[in-house]
């Protein structure tokens, strides 16, 4: 039997009303995931005042999302979208780069999409 690994870790730092998200996702994302992850973003970002955040989202293992999971990751985008200040993808595929300028859409602040991980890291300390 052949175990796939998918899913979403997150760490969460914080330092007055600002705070740095790094995700980390893998495989193939379904709801169950975002049942999970987004109720732990809607609390640290829900306790301050007016909060700011960078995000690192590292997709290098990322292969998808179930529908449902999509539609997850629409609605924590949108319902955030003006406390994000900086979301940058790091990751290693065409479609992923395309995600990132569609999120633009979507977020008050500035999405971009790197191939390496340090170029990412430099952009969100900026």
């Amino acid at each position: 039997m052949v175990h796939t690994t998918h899913g979403l870790s997150i760490g969460i730092e914080r330092a007055g009303r600002e705070f740095f998200l790094k995700l980390k996702a893998v495989g193939t994302l379904t709801h169950e995931d975002y049942k999970v992850i987004t109720p732990m973003i809607d609390s640290a970002l829900g306790e301050v005042k007016h909060p700011i955040a960078n995000v690192l989202i590292d997709a290098s293992e990322l292969e998808g999302w179930e529908l449902r999971a999509a539609w997850d990751d629409l609605k924590l985008g949108v319902r955030h979208s003006k406390e994000f200040n900086k979301i940058a993808i790091y990751g290693n595929q065409e479609w992923q780069a395309r995600m990132a300028k569609i999120g633009n859409w979507f977020i008050s602040g500035e999405v971009q999409y790197y191939e390496n991980a340090t170029a990412a890291i430099d952009w969100l300390d900026e």
